[in-house]
Parts: structure tokens; sequence; C-alpha cells
């Protein structure tokens, strides 16, 4: 085990160091590095952190997207998507977080990271699925968890929690067929039980 992968800190001084003026912020939490990139510095910063020698981050472990919507902290004041990697280096025994903002709301656009981890593929294919964060230079981003004619991304803050479409196979016509949602919202209430001398009160 590395002296780095002992002291969080020392980590967080390679990474810094590293990067340089492509950092914009990193943070050490509950032992955990977290840095933080701008969308123009993003694949740069990932190239680094794959091949300096203080990081050699081999391994993309995650890749997820986030809607900081409802967020009061940020998405009342800054971008609304994120993309969020986990990274991982086998050889000096070290993780590390890195997000980036997209920086257009309307129109969220990053750099795919195939090119420097293959393992990325599905990855952000889920992230465009689910957010509708588009990775500039993936070769085969197209939905991968949703049916094919789906409309919407349903991990975004405003998606509807129920749709409004529902899909089937009809026997009968031997295909799937596409119907308005027939499930009626419903509120469900936890039932509280409450005894008359619990826990010695009267």
């Amino acid at each position: 085990m590395t002296d780095i992968a002992i002291h969080p800190e020392k980590l967080r001084d390679a990474v810094a160091a590293a990067l340089g003026d492509k950092l914009r912020d990193i943070t050490l939490a509950l032992g955990e590095v977290t840095v933080l990139v701008a969308a123009a510095d993003y694949l740069a910063a990932m190239e680094i952190l794959r091949s300096a020698p203080q990081c050699r981050f081999e391994q993309l472990m995650d890749l997820c997207g986030v809607d900081y919507s409802t967020y009061a902290e940020v998405g009342t004041d800054g971008p609304r998507y994120a993309v969020v990697s986990h990274l991982l280096s086998v050889s000096l025994n070290q993780r590390v977080r890195v997000k980036v903002f997209c920086p257009d709301d309307d129109f969220p656009v990053i750099p795919s990271v195939t090119e420097i981890w293959s393992g990325a593929n599905w990855f952000e294919r889920e992230a465009f699925d689910l957010y509708g964060i588009v990775f500039d230079g993936h070769n085969d981003l197209r939905r991968i968890l949703t049916d094919y004619g789906f409309i919407g991304h349903p991990f975004r803050k405003d998606f509807p929690l129920s749709g409004h479409v529902e899909m089937r196979y009809d026997p009968e016509l031997r295909r799937v067929v596409y119907e308005p949602v027939t499930i009626e919202p419903r509120e469900i209430t936890p039932r509280i039980i409450r005894e008359d001398n619990y826990g010695g009160l009267h």
C-alpha cells in the first residue's frame, strides 16, 4: 500500500499538482478526494489523471449523470447537469472522484472519455438515456435502458413520476402496443399506531 493511499491529503496534493490550471476546485471529505474541472478542460484533465505518474488512474469504475435543479445550493445558482466519474488506480491503490458541469442546461453536452477508458461506453449511454446528457465523440450514443420509442429522460427532476404512456405486448396483434397510462396516481400515507402507554408515557 502506498503512502498516498494511507494519507488522502497527499493524494489531494498530488492530483492538484498534476492538474495545475485545469483544476477548478479540489476537496477532501470523509477520506475521499473530489476534483471539479471545467467542461473545456474535462478531456485534457481526464487524460492527465490517466497517465500522470503520481495519478495513474487506469480504471474508470463509474460514471453517472446528476440533475442539480432541486439542490438549493447548486441548482438555483449554476449549471443544472453534471457528470460524475470515479477513477481507480490499481498500481497506486488510490481513488478519485471527478465532477464536471455541462455548460448549457438546454442542450447538455460534454466530451466522451471512451477513447481514454473504453469502459465508459455503457456508462455514458446510460447518462444520455436517463438525463439527456450528450457525450460528444461517443461512437454509439443511443438509449440503453428505456425502449427505443421512449420520449424524455426519466431521471430528470421534472420528469413525471408515472409518465404518460405504457407499453405491453398484444398477443392478438402479435406486437408491442403503446397506450395511455392506466394507473391512477395515489398518495400512500403510512399508518401510525399509537399505544396508550408507549415508552412509559401517559
